[in-house]
């Protein structure tokens, strides 16, 4: 049976190819919280729309992946129970971070020190860009704190994407980096971000994520 990804106008679509549109099949998994397999099935069947780059890959639109996000949250709210009549504290009435960092250690880290900073934080982790756009489109969090140096959407290609969104233009956001203050300026980072180097002095970056939490905007 021929490939669908095959096709003449999917290997048309290299001519116009914007990486940030695309996701590779393990990063659609990872966000999707399902095997890799599973994937390569929805891509096959239709759920996910995907083409074929020169060298064999699927590549996948963010838009399908964002689409079978949505819908899945959906589902999910629309078979929840009822909420109870009496008031009951949970994530969602916590300070929402959400962390963004290629490296897990990292992630870990970010974890520990900041459950011993006393904020009762509601913290959200993401691995690029893309997972990160994904989970501020099912989260909206308060404050942002990410690298930018990462492989698929770097934290520049995230951060310039959310600037164009008029609905989270108005994020509060950090930049944690290894690269140096020239490269950083170069490659475009607005210059209201604030930017902390590597190793991560944490005790700065506490002040700087208690300042954005007290003058964050509204959530969504």
């Amino acid at each position: 049976m021929k490939d669908p990804l095959d096709s003449p106008r999917n290997a048309d679509r290299s001519a116009d190819y914007n990486a940030a549109d695309y996701c590779s099949t393990k990063e659609a998994a990872a966000v999707l919280g399902v095997s890799h397999r599973t994937v390569q099935l929805w891509v096959e069947n239709g759920t996910l729309q995907a083409w074929r780059t020169a060298g064999g890959h699927r590549r996948i639109t963010f838009e399908s992946v964002n689409r079978l996000v949505d819908g899945r949250r959906a589902a999910i709210a629309g078979s929840a129970p009822a909420a109870p009549s009496a008031p009951v504290a949970t994530a969602q009435d916590k300070p929402r971070v959400l962390v963004v960092d290629d490296d897990p250690l990292m992630l870990r880290l970010y974890e520990l020190e900041m459950a011993g900073w006393g904020l009762d934080l509601d913290l959200i982790k993401a691995h690029n860009g893309f997972e990160a756009l994904i989970r501020i489109g099912e989260r909206r969090p308060d404050l942002l704190v990410s690298d930018l140096n990462m492989p698929g959407m770097d934290g520049f290609r995230m951060i310039r994407t959310l600037r164009e969104d008029s609905g989270a233009a108005g994020m509060n956001m950090i930049v944690v980096s290894g690269l140096d203050r020239g490269t950083i300026k170069a490659m475009g980072l607005p210059s209201d971000i604030p930017v902390f180097p590597k190793p991560v002095p944490f005790g700065e970056l506490r002040t700087a994520v208690e300042n954005g939490l007290v003058r964050g905007p509204e959530r969504a």
